[in-house]
């Protein structure tokens, strides 16, 4: 019991890092924020996304593990409300990106980070929606309840690997965009390592612990709670006690 808690707890403080590292990045380097098609617009991409395919995801998969004296069906309702939280999030990240390619002419989707990142994107929400529909209605048959779990727990965690290597990718591209020491730029190279490449390289550090430490959670097959596995309660809408 003491193991889950400590690393519940890392993942959690984890997590707080993460944002505050991605905001300060954005905002202190990048030169904040704004929605009007400019650099400023971008810099909400990568807050959005860490914070909702990295952090909010990362602490909704977890949550079955975490020794709380909720019941069941509260959990599946904090599960759900976090990954909606963190659809809504992902969405207005890429329609961050999206308009300002359009705003800049720039070629949507031509690098290897934004195509794992798109799939990440769609899988989530397919994923997202199939689960609301399969365990959270009241009308969906026990049977296949029962036959999607399997794969909706692995999906879940697959999705979750795509949204590191998402994030990793992302962060790498865009020091590689602005940090080119060319074209009248006036900062200096990434290959110099100057004092933004080192804090956002210090993000990737901190996103893939936290993604380590959430993995090692979803692995601990003794971590389960045995009151969460059981599917042959039907859901009811309004038991939310």
């Amino acid at each position: 019991m003491r193991s889950i808690v400590s690393f519940y707890l890392l993942s959690v403080w984890l997590s707080f890092l993460c944002v505050i590292f991605v905001w300060l990045w954005s905002g202190t380097w990048r030169g904040g924020f704004a929605w009007d098609g400019s650099f400023l617009q971008f810099n909400w991409h990568p807050v959005l996304m860490v914070t909702s395919l990295v952090v909010l995801y990362g602490n909704a998969i977890v949550l079955y593990r975490v020794p709380l004296t909720w019941s069941r069906w509260r959990c599946k309702l904090s599960h759900a409300g976090l990954l909606s939280v963190a659809v809504v999030l992902s969405v207005l990240g890429v329609c961050a990106a999206f308009d300002f390619h359009r705003g800049n002419n720039i070629p949507h989707l031509y690098s290897l980070h934004s195509w794992i990142g798109i799939s990440t994107v769609v899988l989530f929400t397919l994923q997202w929606f199939g689960g609301l529909c399969a365990f959270l209605l009241p009308w969906t048959p026990l049977a296949f309840r029962v036959f999607l779990k399997p794969l909706h727990v692995w999906m879940g965690t697959a999705i979750f690997i795509l949204s590191l290597i998402a994030s990793l990718s992302g962060i790498s591209e865009k020091l590689l965009l602005t940090l080119n020491g060319r074209n009248g730029s006036n900062t200096e190279p990434y290959t110099a390592l100057p004092a933004e490449a080192l804090f956002a390289n210090s993000l990737g550090i901190l996103v893939v612990i936290f993604g380590l430490v959430v993995l090692r959670i979803l692995s601990n097959h003794k971590w389960k709670n045995p009151q969460f596995e059981n599917e042959s309660d039907r859901p009811l809408l309004t038991d939310a006690r």
